[in-house]
């Protein structure tokens, strides 16, 4: 009889042993592909305040990776003054104490123009529009609407200029709330323009073809001059930054595209980019071609006419983190409670240990039975695992989320009403999560669980196996 015939009769002699090690095996595959199917997550959520209208997709920059892309970078300029990719970090003596002051600039926020470009090259893609964060400046010839009754302690003493490549697909004319009542919109070929509110036009005597002026908030100078081919009118008031009147509704100026990084002499900030589709019958094939492109989307965020949202870069928060420390940890655990498994299981085996020394087998042949037997174990527990990984890791990903979601929530809980401010933040409702357990992950999780019973079954077997086959034939019952 050989060691395969030996290794399966010792499985189906011991059917109780064998089912408890088998369930042990399978609990810990399905935890190590909860744990890196959760890594690679795909979180559906749907925002409201960025919500795409009508048949088209959004793409803004994606928040967390933001955070992430910041610790990189630190990482990479190291313990001392630098700058990085629009990252800057400067050591300086506060009361006496060394202090690290980091800060971003338009570079580092700002979306991609080749990016954009390729998803405006997809077909289907009927046309596109770019649009700028709000960018304060000051007027140089006009004088802005005031609240006297708003907080101004904070506020720049300005007004925010929008800039768009093409105004009639930015957000708020899509969505019907701004409407042209003189003029006309901003078009692709246009420099140097303006559209103001009709607020804005009649408080300072002015209309289309006048010309205005604007300047950094920081100096007098150099003044940009655009011209007004347009005056708008709004349905409901847009909702501010923050508080004071730079922000405000009336205050908001839509230019050209570049007009904005002129007037505040700086380089552009792109922050969002929206992509309209020609046939919505061809929507969802759309959809389909953009996630194809060779983008790095760790970078984005891609969002529908529906508001639903893909965090492409894959994680959620610290989701990526809390996963890779759940893998360590099942890994560790797992060694122990195999080893322990293992040390029972050949402890209770001396006599049959020793019939087979005394048979003149050998103590590697000995071990090499053992290992199959578990490896053999081992295999029938990944074959069930694997039909119910898909289900499992599902269920973990949406836990840890709404982990994450709910100790979010309570962090904002603790620190809302501490700033006075009229701006709020993007109200994000996780609407699905998708965790898939790929090929590459069932082959790792395989060769994880393989390792894991080789070194367990190893460490476990010296303490028998380093006794001479006479003390071992003397502990037999």
């Amino acid at each position: 009889m050989n060691v395969l015939q030996r290794a399966w009769r010792s499985v189906i002699r011991k059917p109780v042993r064998s089912i408890l090690l088998l369930l042990v095996i399978c609990i810990i595959s399905l935890l190590f592909l909860s744990g890196m199917a959760s890594r690679s997550a795909n979180i559906a959520t749907k925002d409201s305040t960025r919500q795409a209208i009508g048949a088209g997709f959004l793409l803004t920059k994606n928040a967390e990776n933001e955070s992430k892309r910041v610790e990189d970078l630190s990482k990479k300029i190291g313990d001392k003054d630098g700058s990085l990719e629009g990252y800057h970090q400067k050591k300086e003596m506060i009361e006496g104490q060394p202090m690290w002051r980091t800060w971003t600039d338009n570079v580092f926020h700002c979306i991609n123009t080749e990016d954009i470009e390729k998803i405006a090259g997809v077909e289907g893609i009927s046309d596109y529009n770019i649009t700028t964060a709000p960018t304060r400046v000051k007027g140089s010839n006009f004088e802005r609407i005031e609240d006297p009754e708003a907080d101004q302690t904070y506020d720049f003493g300005g007004v925010a200029l929008l800039g768009n490549r093409d105004m009639a697909l930015d957000a708020n004319v899509l969505s019907g709330n701004v409407s042209i009542v003189e003029g006309r919109m901003v078009t692709p070929e246009d420099t140097d323009v303006c559209v103001i509110s009709e607020e804005l036009a009649e408080k300072n005597g002015l209309k289309a073809g006048d010309t205005i002026g604007f300047h950094p908030i920081e100096n007098d100078e150099p003044i940009s001059e655009a011209t007004i081919i347009g005056i708008y009118q709004v349905k409901e008031k847009m909702t501010p930054y923050m508080s004071g009147d730079t922000y405000r509704s009336e205050n908001v100026i839509f230019t050209d595209l570049h007009f904005p990084e002129k007037a505040e002499q700086d380089t552009p900030l792109f922050e969002r980019a929206y992509f309209k589709v020609a046939n919505v019958d061809d929507y969802e094939n759309v959809k389909e071609r953009i996630r194809a492109l060779s983008l790095d989307w760790e970078l984005y965020d891609l969002i529908d006419n529906n508001g639903n949202l893909t965090t492409m870069a894959g994680n959620f928060n610290d989701l990526e983190n809390i996963s890779e420390t759940m893998l360590w940890i099942v890994a560790g655990g797992s060694f122990i409670i195999l080893f322990l498994i293992f040390l029972f299981w050949i402890r209770n085996r001396k006599n049959e240990i020793g019939i087979l020394l005394s048979l003149g087998i050998s103590k590697p042949k000995i071990l090499l039975q053992i290992v199959i037997e578990a490896l053999m174990i081992g295999v029938i527990a990944l074959g069930i695992s694997f039909v119910a990984a898909p289900a499992t890791s599902q269920a973990a990903a949406t836990y840890l989320i709404g982990q994450q979601e709910e100790q979010a929530q309570l962090e904002q809980e603790a620190v809302e009403g501490q700033v006075a401010t009229e701006y709020k933040e993007p109200e994000l409702a996780i609407t699905g999560v998708q965790a898939d357990v790929t090929k590459d992950m069932l082959m790792i999780d395989s060769l994880g669980i393989g390792a894991l019973i080789i070194l367990s079954t190893s460490a476990a077997s010296v303490l028998i196996f380093r006794k001479n086959p006479k003390n071992i034939l003397s502990e037999m019952s």
